[in-house]
């Protein structure tokens, strides 16, 4: 729990966005955002740990998805470090339903690869070569991640069900299994294996999804993971009410910015309004200066031609 609470796991969204659904991970409301109930946390992440252990033990694969960006990196070098596959640009329809017709389009990103490599692209018209090209990285873009996948995925990894909402309906379809983060705003009854965490942070999001290649890569060895992110002995150091008092230090933080950035505005704008009234003084004094030279140069003129007159 301790890992958790480093983490941000506990801090949900705002209370007025939220699904009544996830009720029952949630501890209360502190400054007007949901508190995360770790326990729940916890025990949701060593069932799913369990569960994808198991799965990936009967030689199942993992296909990790993110295409949140403070996730697509994370995702990344999780699904790299654990053997697995990714995406992490954009859930392509039918990557799941419609593998046939993926596998064409790896199998094309692949023969584009192959030309580029062996220098025969290089024979063509540099005008087709430009459009090959751009073919090319558009494919990786996309489909880096599951290129050696051969066959459909035995479980997925999302950070986001409600925005990867598309790779769910197809999972389920398929029967597929599902593990996810499930902030507050999500609904935990479309997964299989709801997280309920904080899955907008960077950190919550490592955390998580760290704990979850840590299975793939422990049932990869055996047993023989040395490293990972969440340990059982770490769930005794930490309890809710530490949750709380740091969920209140951070409103107070956030507060206490939003005071300082309120007063740096209003000295901006107290100098701005000092500077434009120096500004106008002195155009003021300018156009004094200059009326008095010419009622001067007026009681001159007239002097003058008094003299001549006389």
């Amino acid at each position: 729990m301790k890992k958790c609470l480093e983490a941000g796991v506990h801090f949900g969204h705002q209370t007025r966005r939220w699904n009544p659904k996830m009720g029952k991970f949630i501890y209360g409301a502190r400054n007007g955002i949901y508190i995360i109930d770790l326990a729940k946390t916890v025990e949701r992440v060593n069932a799913s740990y369990k569960a994808l252990k198991t799965i990936v033990e009967g030689g199942g694969k993992v296909l990790f998805v993110g295409t949140k960006p403070q996730s697509q990196q994370i995702v990344i070098d999780e699904a790299v470090r654990s053997g697995s596959f990714y995406i992490t640009n954009r859930w392509l329809g039918g990557t799941l339903t419609n593998f046939r017709t993926i596998q064409s389009r790896i199998k094309r990103l692949r023969e584009l690869e192959t030309s580029m490599e062996d220098g025969s692209m290089e024979k063509l018209p540099k005008k087709e070569v430009a459009l090959l090209k751009k073919e090319c990285a558009k494919l990786q873009k996309n489909l880096e991640g599951i290129k050696e996948m051969r066959k459909l995925p035995n479980a997925i990894v999302l950070v986001d069900p409600t925005i990867e909402h598309n790779a769910v309906l197809e999972a389920h379809k398929l029967n597929i299994p599902v593990f996810a983060i499930c902030d507050t705003s999500d609904d935990p009854d479309t997964v299989d294996f709801p997280i309920p965490s904080n899955n907008d942070a960077t950190s919550a999001i490592k955390l998580i999804i760290g704990v979850m290649a840590d299975a793939v890569v422990e049932a990869r060895t055996n047993g023989g993971l040395t490293e990972i992110a969440y340990t059982v002995d770490e769930g005794e150091e930490a309890t809710m009410a530490d949750a709380i008092r740091v969920a209140d230090v951070a409103a107070e933080q956030h507060r206490a910015a939003i005071r300082a950035a309120r007063k740096a505005r209003e000295e901006r704008f107290a100098k701005m309004q000092a500077e434009r009234q120096a500004r106008f003084a002195a155009k003021k004094g300018e156009a004094v200066k200059k009326g008095e030279e010419k009622t001067a140069d007026k009681k001159d003129e007239k002097e003058t031609d008094k003299k001549e007159g006389e």
